[in-house]
């Protein structure tokens, strides 16, 4: 499996400007800057995008984790707090924060940390990402 997205970038550095493009359409043309990095210009950026991604993908994994031993969740929301910080004359992710609040019937708080954490384990981005990786779930 192969997916795909395709970044234009116009001009240099802080005055440049972009946009981004899914092959699914998702995203068409949508604009990112320095502007939108870094400082507070609505539109998107990198890393929002991986954030993104790792909720999404961790998200998906405990749905399987769960199916998998017997647990349906009414709902499973995860915020992904990525962080983008100094490495030298550069940037690097350092860390990715999941919150999750899960509603699962019948799913006792210990057995439910557990299915997190190997989800999270699990997910092909914690795997991608090289950061440290910060889970706090809990059931409501």
């Amino acid at each position: 499996m192969i997916r795909k997205a395709k970044a234009v970038s116009r001009g240099a550095g802080r005055d440049g400007d972009g946009d981004l493009t899914t092959d699914s359409g998702v995203l068409s043309q949508t604009p990112y800057s320095f502007r939108m990095r870094f400082e507070d210009q609505k539109g998107t950026n990198p890393e929002e995008l991986l954030a993104a991604a790792h909720a999404g993908c961790f998200t998906m994994a405990l749905a399987f984790q769960l199916q998998t031993a017997g647990y349906t969740a009414t709902q499973r929301t995860t915020e992904a707090a990525v962080s983008l910080d100094p490495d030298g004359t550069a940037f690097r992710i350092s860390r990715s924060a999941l919150t999750l609040r899960a509603e699962v019937t019948g799913l006792h708080e210990e057995t439910f940390a557990r299915l997190a954490g190997v989800a999270e384990k699990n997910c092909p981005i914690s795997k991608a990402l090289g950061a440290d990786i910060t889970l706090d779930a809990k059931l409501l």
